[in-house]
């Protein structure tokens, strides 16, 4: 097999676990997110390593607005941070920064944090990070079907000219490659409206490892049984 055969193009992860992790500490569940900010470096300087292209980290999902206040305020100073404090580092591993998801719902100043992060990587070559924020992909979905309902409308797209290839195009994730691999961290075995439509052939890898405890020996790992796994799409395999 071919060593572009064993390399995944694309990896999405679900970070979970943070607020669990904090309270096995006995710590507020911000403590958790703190700390999942360095698993986020491994998996770039892993990602860089092993050859991906294309990193999706799912960071905050329309549901999350439904967290108390005050943790959903202290989310947003932390992207805020984040983002202004790590984007010299990325710019200099040739990280691009891109976004999908509704940033409409954020405060300006994250809104402005994440434009800048993205006119300042814009450069990157070796990987794009790709951050989903209020993202859900059942949003997505909703999004791209009044897109195209609109374009038929208006005359501008005959509706049995609509195939997958034309709904693909309507989504946030259409300059992207689908996921090769999606993982979910801290056991759970869920996608939990993640990518549904791109992840249809993904491999899904679930440790039961908690987001802050993620390593590049974890990255690695999930290599490692991504390069095992037997990728059909629904053929037979040729003796």
């Amino acid at each position: 097999m071919s060593e572009s055969k064993l390399t995944p193009r694309h990896v999405a992860i679900i970070m979970d676990g943070n607020g669990r992790w904090a309270q096995l500490r006995g710590k507020e569940r911000y403590y958790g997110h703190m700390q999942g900010v360095e698993p986020v470096r491994a998996a770039v300087r892993a990602a860089i390593r092993r050859g991906v292209r294309y990193l999706t980290l799912y960071a905050f999902s329309t549901e999350n607005w439904g967290r108390p206040a005050e943790e959903i305020d202290a989310l947003m100073e932390l992207f805020c941070r984040s983002v202004a404090s790590e984007t010299p580092e990325l710019c200099k591993q040739g990280v691009r920064i891109a976004m999908i998801g509704d940033r409409s719902r954020f405060p300006a100043k994250v809104q402005e944090y994440l434009a800048q992060a993205e006119r300042e990587t814009a450069g990157g070559e070796r990987l794009t990070l790709i951050l989903a924020l209020n993202y859900s992909s059942r949003s997505e979905l909703v999004r791209a079907v009044r897109l195209l309902a609109g374009r038929v409308a208006a005359g501008e797209l005959p509706a049995e000219a609509i195939d997958e290839q034309t709904v693909g195009s309507a989504l946030y994730t259409a300059p992207y490659p689908d996921p090769d691999l999606v993982i979910r961290t801290s056991g759970e075995m869920r996608l939990s409206n993640f990518l549904l439509w791109q992840s249809s052939y993904a491999e899904l890898y679930f440790p039961d490892v908690l987001w802050p405890d993620f390593t590049e020996a974890d990255f690695d790992r999930a290599m490692e049984v991504f390069a095992r796994r037997d990728r059909r799409f629904g053929l037979v395999q040729e003796n």
